[in-house]
């Protein structure tokens, strides 16, 4: 039986095919100055949070272990001073940007960057691409992921059993690897087909060392999907509107908004609702309690006066973790975000370290934080807040309600020069100064960079040496 005779769903027939079609058309386009300046800051964004990333000890080991691989040496990997194969790189990278919990976030939820950025990246050191290539094969890449998210419509993640940029991610990096590599539509069909049975990672992974590996597999299996199908290696060129496809597997079939989808590119996702730049290193919902935490801590004069603390938020189970096992947990405990802006008048990098987690005054403080989840606090990103009343020995009481961090949905961007500090900040963790300012100098005007500028960007993002 050939590819082209696979059973598919009469309903959604030829649904595959027409987003390929359109990918396709939409790349052979030029980018507008807005939807450039959009991704330039995009990949900055992610170029940043990975290099600090690989601090972090889940990266660390997974470089370790692509060097004991032996892949061949074509691709950078953040900051660790070697390169590898672009599977490998990708894999790595991916990790390394998503392990932090600080790069940008969209909506419906879920992380663009990860599983995109580190197969373009991959792809234009090891195949002589340009900034330019790579800007448009990144937009492709984020613009296949946003729109399958607004497809699905799921904008509450409570009900939500597979971590989407696991799944969306891996039709993202295959998107954007065939692109980079000047695929057509019969091509790019099975690649993405490829990639769909690649799809999965579950939530129940979330605050342990694995969750980094959602975001690096997709990168590294989206980009494997593609130089398959760049060979001639075939998959259901259907997979999307397939029964027990893409679809059947990941969203509800009877909702799926097929036009959503078919509307890529109009507007882009970059641009319309844009990315949000996350300000603090941890799930985007604890940026609510964060926030609502950091300013109710300019009216306490003494964290050691607080008696007690409630913390109202919409029902989010999974960042209900009253005693984080690791500062790497903290990040996704609303209680724990609550106490570090409280305690510490401030949130970064360190809040999240085991150092910080297990310092006596967390210890003692975390048992007075009550968390109560209600379901007349809607669960949704784009409209959910949280309420915070801190009591005081004196008797006083301080309240606070957050209906949103900076940068989120309704709520003021963070600014140009605001994410700029954030970038250095993150940069300085593993460049020189020097380095980190010709690296961003370089993101900065991406669509100028010729294949060798590209590669000079890449060896020094590539850093120190691996210890």
């Amino acid at each position: 039986m050939s590819n082209e005779s696979i059973q598919t769903a009469p309903a959604r027939q030829g649904l595959t095919r027409a987003i390929c079609e359109i990918i396709h058309a939409e790349h052979q386009r030029a980018l507008s100055p807005e939807l450039t300046a959009a991704a330039r800051q995009a990949i900055l964004d992610g170029l940043a949070v990975g290099v600090a990333g690989t601090t972090e000890r889940a990266p660390q080991i997974a470089a370790e272990h692509a060097q004991s691989q032996g892949g061949h040496p074509v691709s950078t990997v953040l900051a660790l001073g070697f390169k590898t194969s672009p599977v490998l790189a990708a894999a790595v990278n991916g990790m390394a940007i998503h392990v932090l919990d600080f790069e940008a976030m969209w909506s419906p939820p879920t992380h663009t960057t990860s599983p995109t950025l580190p197969v373009v990246l991959a792809l234009a050191e090891s195949q002589n691409r340009t900034g330019a290539d790579i800007l448009r094969a990144f937009v492709a890449g984020c613009e296949i992921q946003g729109r399958l998210r607004l497809a699905s419509g799921q904008y509450e993640l409570e009900g939500v059993t597979f971590h989407p940029p696991g799944v969306v991610g891996v039709v993202g990096a295959a998107v954007a690897a065939s692109c980079i590599m000047g695929a057509g539509v019969e091509q790019l069909r099975h690649a993405i087909g490829l990639a769909a049975s690649r799809a999965g990672s579950l939530i129940g992974n979330v605050g342990s060392m694995a969750k980094c590996t959602h975001c690096g597999t997709a990168a590294a299996l989206g980009l494997d999907a593609a130089l398959l199908a760049a060979r001639g290696f075939m998959a259901n060129p259907d997979i999307l509107e397939a029964p027990k496809g893409f679809i059947d597997a990941f969203f509800d079939p009877a909702t799926f908004d097929d036009e959503a989808l078919l509307a890529y590119g109009h507007p882009h996702r970059l641009l319309d609702p844009g990315l949000t730049f996350k300000m603090f290193p941890a799930q985007f919902a604890t940026h609510w309690a964060v926030t609502a935490g950091l300013e109710a801590r300019k009216q306490i004069a003494d964290p050691a006066t607080i008696r007690s603390v409630r913390l109202t938020t919409p029902v989010m189970k999974y960042v209900d973790r009253p005693a984080p096992r690791s500062g790497l947990e903290g990040k996704f405990s609303f209680q724990y975000a609550v106490a570090a802006a409280l305690l510490d008048g401030a949130v970064g990098i360190a809040s999240y370290t085991d150092a910080r987690r297990f310092r006596h005054d967390m210890e003692t403080f975390l048992p007075k934080v009550q968390l109560h989840q209600t379901t007349e606090i809607v669960g949704e990103i784009e409209r959910m807040h949280v309420e915070l009343s801190v009591e005081l020995s004196t008797g006083e009481r301080v309240d606070v309600r957050c209906d949103g961090p900076r940068g989120a949905r309704g709520r003021p961007r963070v600014s140009a020069d605001e994410h700029l500090v954030k970038v250095q900040d993150c940069l300085a963790t593993r460049l020189p100064a020097a380095t980190a300012q010709r690296c961003i100098d370089r993101v900065l005007r991406l669509e100028t960079l010729d294949a060798g500028d590209v590669r000079e960007l890449m060896r020094d993002f590539g850093g120190e040496t691996l210890s």
